[in-house]
């Protein structure tokens, strides 16, 4: 790694800015294996720069990131210019490729302002914000069975879908999708079953109120295999859910944790696995954080998980 210069963000002074690291050698680097030399000291931490284009307009940033770790730090105030440029350079990219690597202007730029003995007030520090996460408003109780009313069963099975056979499945059921099916509005009927456990009456769905870490395809599995094993939560039959019983949850607006579920679900799963495969090539996930379906490897490293169960 080639590690140059200092910069100063608030009272801390970071001396190991990584030139070579950029947001698409990160997951090599720290959730998979290969591409780079893989780094496994929890405590050991780097820091890059790159470009957030995720809002109405681009940002420099300076990302902190380890093991199971990463936390933009500060937002440096280059040149709008200078930033819209290196964004332009990209050309057409995929809808979740908005995190670009610096070039060459920009890291001449920030080595002659801001580097060493540069202009500190150039960088804005980010705090960190511990908070405890609002569970939403309580739901009614689940009381162990179902009640029949409209139960809708989607199918379940794991199966290969084309990208036409996903347009006709949101049209089908309603659900919403941002790009796809914005006008979309699946009825939910949900309750609570203890701490960790929440009931769809509409689906007849058990579901995990929170989920999984971030991970491959075959690293979610064995995970799901060990949990059923150990009978995580009671049950033993837990899996990932199809295209259509994760969609189900979706809903059009975001709440005021910013992402499109109910409340009473937890925020730190923000994109799903499924257990849709896509024609001809990888693997369908939910994006609860921007309200819509997208396809991608499942490998490096994948998604997170939130597991269902049919009651």
């Amino acid at each position: 790694m080639g590690m140059f210069h200092k910069i100063k963000v608030g009272d801390k002074v970071i001396e190991s800015i990584d030139w070579e690291m950029t947001p698409e050698l990160t997951f090599g680097t720290y959730e998979s294996w290969g591409g780079r030399e893989r780094v496994r000291n929890n405590d050991e931490r780097i820091y890059y720069f790159f470009i957030d284009n995720w809002g109405e307009k681009p940002k420099l940033c300076l990302m902190e990131r380890a093991v199971k770790h990463a936390r933009i730090i500060a937002e440096i105030q280059a040149p709008t210019e200078l930033v819209s440029s290196c964004v332009d350079s990209q050309g057409e990219v995929a809808f979740y490729d908005r995190s670009f690597a610096i070039n060459d202007k920009i890291r001449t730029w920030l080595i002659d302002h801001v580097l060493d003995d540069g202009d500190s007030s150039l960088v804005t520090p980010l705090t960190e914000r511990a908070s405890h996460e609002d569970m939403g408003t309580k739901l009614p109780t689940w009381e162990g069975t179902l009640d029949g009313h409209e139960l809708i069963a989607l199918p379940s099975e794991a199966r290969e879908l084309s990208d036409d056979d996903v347009r006709e499945i949101l049209v089908t059921h309603d659900f919403a999708d941002g790009a796809l099916n914005p006008s979309g509005n699946f009825a939910n009927r949900l309750q609570q079953y203890g701490q960790h456990i929440i009931v769809d009456q509409r689906t007849g769905l058990m579901w995990q109120r929170g989920g999984l870490d971030i991970t491959s395809t075959r690293l979610m599995n064995k995970k799901i295999n060990d949990l059923n094993r150990q009978g995580h939560l009671g049950y033993h039959d837990w899996r990932l859910p199809s295209l259509e019983e994760a969609m189900s949850l979706m809903e059009s607006n975001a709440n005021d944790k910013d992402i499109h579920l109910n409340s009473n679900f937890s925020k730190e799963q923000p994109f799903i696995f499924t257990s849709a495969q896509r024609t001809p090539g990888g693997y369908w996930f939910v994006d609860y954080k921007h309200g819509r379906l997208f396809w991608s490897s499942g490998t490096i490293p994948g998604g997170f998980g939130r597991l269902c169960r049919t009651i």
